[in-house]
């Protein structure tokens, strides 16, 4: 599903160039789960943002469901990021003049693959059926990033890509969030690649890959 093979990125700064990644490689088989971690400055979310497609790296290749993303132009790769991939961050990013249930729908409508039959399953399995007429500030943060993921897994990706997605909630609160994502994505073939700092959390997925000075230090599976 993920094949990061090579990849550099540096960024321009006052001091000079910042060489963020320094030949990363990395794999991700379709159905899988991978937990990304690293101190801070290792280079977690720039791979996040490559892979995603947001930015660009300076050598090397990048590949999601056997398609090179360099060799993308950009209205490709914005249709790409409507229809392959699902993001979760740890700021929620909801659309605070939707109700829950436009939140939901939000992005399967982009990606034109809204079905109503599958964002109801979502919407129970998800504990948000008394909440689809309710709006982002109306609800607690957990609550908001069932939410998230919920738009996400909407429009069935391949990839589902999640920086920090349960860094803003409390302990308990991230275990149960997590716990419905990890179900869900049990029942499909969308892959998790997820950044997070934490040890416990990144345990709970089936392989865990640790990022130090921009490159793949040591890798895990569970």
């Amino acid at each position: 599903m993920l094949q990061v093979q090579g990849v550099f990125k540096s960024y321009t700064t006052a001091q000079g160039p910042l060489a963020v990644l320094r030949g990363a490689d990395l794999q991700l088989d379709q159905g899988g789960s991978l937990a990304l971690m690293g101190e801070s400055g290792s280079g977690k979310s720039t791979l996040l943002h490559l892979v995603a497609g947001l930015d660009q790296v300076d050598k090397g290749s990048i590949e999601v469901a056997g398609r090179r993303l360099d060799q993308m132009n950009e209205a490709q790769l914005a249709n790409w990021r409507r229809t392959e991939i699902g993001l979760v961050f740890q700021q929620f990013n909801l659309i605070g003049s939707l109700k829950v249930e436009d939140n939901l729908a939000f992005q399967a409508r982009l990606a034109g693959r809204h079905n109503p039959e599958w964002q109801a399953e979502l919407t129970e399995r998800l504990g948000l059926g008394a909440l689809l007429k309710r709006y982002p500030e109306q609800l607690s943060g957990g609550q908001q990033q069932r939410v998230a993921i919920g738009r996400a897994l909407a429009s069935r990706p391949a990839l589902l890509l999640a920086d920090e997605p349960t860094g803003n909630l409390d302990e308990a609160t991230s275990d149960e969030v997590l716990q419905l994502l990890l179900d869900l994505l049990r029942d499909s073939t969308t892959s998790l690649l997820m950044v997070t700092h934490s040890p416990r959390v990144a345990a709970r997925l089936q392989r865990q890959a640790v990022l130090h000075l921009g490159r793949l230090v040591r890798e895990g599976e569970r």
